[in-house]
């Protein structure tokens, strides 16, 4: 999915039904959490990254992606398995997920992959994506709340859990804020887009990404 991004994104976001609206503003929060997002550069781990494989690695890939995304869909159903196997599983290099907000409903998607904690993450990252078409197959916000509540309940969380979590207007700002500083600093316009040690790269079929790792680790 390719969308330019004008210089300030996500200039209202509204979370119908969750209780809260989210807009733009240079509030504290907001402030301090743009401050936390600069300090850290794409070769570290941020607080609000759940990393996987080796944080030691010498190699850092950081994956840009948006949760109502079809080809970042795909990239998870068809390529991050096998790089899951063959470079993070085996501790060769360090994988973060950075989300992606072009829309409302991919925060909030966001907000209920991290409801569980750390531990649930990259599980209910798999569960979002696998029913992507199902939970933001609608236009209608209401609608598509109702389907990620329900998600989030199939994907065991408490019910009043979920509900609180949709309704965290300070976690939201912390991700907006986050996103916004990392498409500024390393040109994110499109999804997926990858950072590996630094170095930004579009979307690309697993054999390319496959070289493109090896080569970093000097294979």
């Amino acid at each position: 999915m390719k969308k330019y991004l004008p210089a300030i994104i996500l200039a209202a976001v509204a979370a119908v039904g969750a209780g809260w609206y989210l807009t733009q503003g240079s509030s504290s929060g907001a402030s301090q959490s743009v401050a936390a997002a600069q300090s850290v550069p794409a070769t570290e781990i941020h607080a609000l990254d759940v990393p996987l494989g080796n944080p030691d690695a010498s190699v850092v890939m950081v994956e840009f992606s948006s949760f109502t995304c079809p080809h970042c869909a795909t990239f998870h159903a068809n390529v991050f398995p096998q790089i899951r196997e063959d470079f993070i599983d085996t501790g060769d290099i360090l994988y973060l997920k950075r989300e992606v907000f072009f829309d409302r409903f991919g925060l909030w998607a966001a907000l209920v992959a991290r409801c569980g904690g750390a531990p649930r993450y990259h599980g209910i990252v798999d569960l979002i994506y696998q029913t992507q078409s199902t939970w933001a197959g609608s236009a209608d916000p209401s609608v598509v709340a109702n389907n990620l509540r329900r998600l989030g309940r199939q994907a065991g969380l408490d019910e009043a859990d979920v509900e609180a979590c949709l309704a965290d207007e300070q976690k939201a700002l912390e991700l907006t804020e986050f996103w916004r500083t990392n498409a500024e600093t390393y040109g994110i316009n499109s999804t997926p887009s990858f950072v590996i040690n630094g170095q930004r790269y579009s979307n690309m079929p697993a054999a390319e990404l496959t070289r493109i790792l090896n080569e970093k680790l000097g294979r």
